[in-house]
């Protein structure tokens, strides 16, 4: 678990006498991730009794093109990832990471880790 509330320390260095511990609402959870492989989702439950689907592997993505038709293509590999440099050669899945597909180049719109689907966006 990631605890996502403000830092115990100010821009200065300084450290902040806190008046209160941490709290249920401020954790964070593990990325999930995303790989190429067999479609397989896990379903989490958030507050509010919501629930999120985490995408853990996928190989499919439902890929636009320019004139607005949508079809699937397989995902061959991972070409490029403005987020971490490093999840290109992992083949790691994430919102704005180019991808290779049957249909050509495409960047991916949706957030596979919170919405349990790959949609894109094919490159000219």
């Amino acid at each position: 678990m990631k605890w996502q509330g403000r830092s115990k320390r100010k821009y200065t260095g300084a450290k902040i006498k806190s008046a209160r511990g941490k709290r249920k609402y401020e954790l964070g959870r593990e990325p999930a991730e995303t790989h190429i492989n067999e479609v397989k989702r896990k379903n989490v439950s958030t507050m509010g009794g919501n629930r999120k689907v985490r995408l853990l592997q996928c190989n499919v993505a439902n890929v636009t093109d320019t004139e607005g038709k949508t079809q699937k293509a397989t995902i061959e590999n991972v070409k490029g990832n403005a987020a971490n440099e490093h999840y290109v050669r992992r083949n790691i899945l994430t919102k704005g990471s180019v991808i290779k597909t049957s249909l050509g180049d495409a960047k991916i719109t949706s957030r596979p880790g919170q919405d349990g689907v790959v949609n894109a966006v094919l490159l000219e």
